[in-house]
């Protein structure tokens, strides 16, 4: 295995150009809004050159790439998948960007770029170091998958329909993520949910004819603001939040009543909650006996690029595996095989497509990837590309690790 990993190093290390170049035309193709298909397009090139034994986009319109280790007489292939989504958010107000953020600037090794972090950045390590370990014989007996998939929109559709409508269920995921290097094993869940005051329009001049529905969601808002301190904590995932993120208004002129106000929270869930829960301490904040106040938990069925419609309630399960878990302890015995003592296990502070892989599916899960989380969906959003270097090798051997270790 020392043989292996001076060979990987060495191989790692030749391609860093190339590797830089990737991510750079990467980031210099807009994939917000979910449009991930000329990004998509990219990759693909970049997965046939290497010799994927598949690629192919599923019919959301996420991008495929097969590639098959040597197969054990008599042992059943393993699935494992590299997940990296390849969507953006906007660049909001360009005048807050210093640079271009699709041509990007590289200043002190550090790539500034839309979606350098968030989360772009993992995707060349995962594409080169699928194939080097296929060229190592760190793939014997895998069946690997890298997968380029949109997630700003609805953390986990873009797996939960791999699972179900293309078939495709892998045995152990490790996500892209920004990890700041580390194995990271688990996040707080979410669900998003929407709280709908009717009024009563009437003439502002004459507004005590009408029923103010902005008037009848303060106490709501207000009461959402207090509930937050008090909510529950764990140990490793950290505290429940939440947090009011949008507030509407139906009025038929500025010079009348309103007589609809609807607001989105966002709901961040601990372990020892449940969606439920959080739904029902919101319903408690509502008027007593007003039917005219109701809140509702989200529905996604927004079709994707492609036309395809995968409808889920916007629920989003807490998640963790355990650190004496086989996933997790190849990640970390990977690390020391590559650059000597690891870093402790981590979490992630937002959410990732393991709300679907772990939190409903079950499916073991771990997470790596160069950046910080910080930085993600900020003008800021960067990635330190000896990062995106040294996290191919990291990618390329941990599935020689994890045969080893089973």
């Amino acid at each position: 295995m020392n043989q292996i990993v001076s060979r990987l190093q060495a191989q790692v290390a030749a391609r860093r150009d190339r590797l830089i170049a990737f991510l750079r035309e990467m980031c210099a193709i807009p994939s917000f809004d979910g449009q991930i298909g000329p990004v998509g397009e990219r990759v693909a090139q970049e997965l046939r050159a290497l010799g994927y034994d598949e690629v192919r986009f599923d019919r959301m319109g996420n991008i495929l790439g097969r590639i098959e280790g040597h197969q054990f007489t008599g042992a059943a292939r393993r699935i494992l998948l590299y997940d990296s989504h390849l969507d953006t958010v906007g660049v909001g107000d360009p005048a807050a960007w210093g640079w271009d953020p699709f041509q990007g600037k590289v200043e002190n090794g550090i790539l500034y770029a839309r979606g350098a972090c968030d989360e772009k950045g993992s995707t060349p390590g995962m594409v080169y170091g699928l194939a080097l370990a296929r060229d190592l014989g760190l793939l014997d007996g895998f069946t690997a998958y890298y997968f380029g998939n949109m997630e700003e929109w609805c953390d986990g559709i873009a797996p939960h329909a791999l699972v179900e409508v293309e078939g495709i269920r892998p045995d152990f995921v490790v996500i892209g993520e920004p990890t700041r290097m580390q194995v990271y094993r688990g996040h707080r869940g979410r669900v998003e949910m929407r709280v709908v005051a009717k009024g009563r329009s009437a003439h502002a001049a004459s507004n005590w004819l009408g029923d103010n529905a902005i008037y009848k969601m303060m106490p709501v808002i207000t009461g959402i603001r207090d509930l937050d301190p008090n909510l529950k904590s764990d140990p490793f995932l950290g505290k429940a939040t939440i947090t009011v993120t949008s507030i509407d208004c139906r009025t038929p002129s500025i010079n009348a009543v309103p007589d609809e106000c609807s607001i989105t929270i966002d709901r961040r869930m601990t372990f020892g909650e449940t969606a439920e829960e959080g739904v029902a301490q919101v319903r408690a904040l509502l008027p007593p006996g007003d039917p005219a106040v109701n809140v509702a938990v989200l529905f996604y069925d927004a079709p994707s690029y492609t036309g395809f419609v995968f409808p889920v309630d916007k629920v989003f399960p807490a998640w963790a595996l355990p650190e004496t878990h086989l996933l997790v302890q190849a990640g970390q015995m990977t690390w020391q095989r590559l650059w000597g003592e690891p870093p402790a296990t981590g979490k992630w502070n937002f959410s990732t497509n393991g709300t679907y892989w772990m939190g409903k599916a079950g499916i073991p899960s771990i997470g790596f990837g160069p950046g910080d989380e910080a930085y993600a969906h900020t003008v800021l959003d960067q990635v330190p590309l000896e990062e995106v270097v040294r996290a191919t090798a990291w990618y390329a051997l941990l599935p020689g690790v994890l045969a080893e270790m089973q």
